[in-house]
């Protein structure tokens, strides 16, 4: 059974801004994983924005506003992205599953909360 539906899109562009203009912008949102995992990238703002999207889809999903770094977007070995909820609050869901993609100018995600 569904129990919420959250998608996102953002510009690339913006989230560059956004962490050029203000240096802590990158540690308030994102975990330290996913800064390692994107700094690595060639176009690494692609990467940041895909995980804001997701982090802004559960949040959706959910119904209210968590803090930013209790929901983390990581790939698993196969390339498959997977929600980490790191909030000690208890959710009424039992399976987050996300889908993102990116492309030079925008990024897009879609949370399915299942019960």
């Amino acid at each position: 059974m569904v129990k919420g539906i959250g998608i996102d899109i953002i510009e690339v562009e913006r989230v560059k801004k956004l962490a050029e203009k203000n240096s802590r912008f990158l540690e308030r949102v994102f975990t330290d994983r996913e800064i390692s995992y994107c700094s690595e990238k060639i176009n690494k703002y692609q990467h940041y924005a895909a995980r804001f999207a997701a982090k802004e889809a559960f949040i959706k999903a959910i119904g209210r506003r968590i803090g930013w770094r209790e929901v983390e977007l990581i790939n698993l070995a196969s390339g498959k992205p997977q929600l980490e909820i790191k909030s000690k609050e208890q959710f009424s869901f039992k399976e987050a599953h996300v889908s993102i993609s990116h492309l030079a100018e925008y990024a897009v995600a879609t949370v399915i909360l299942v019960k």
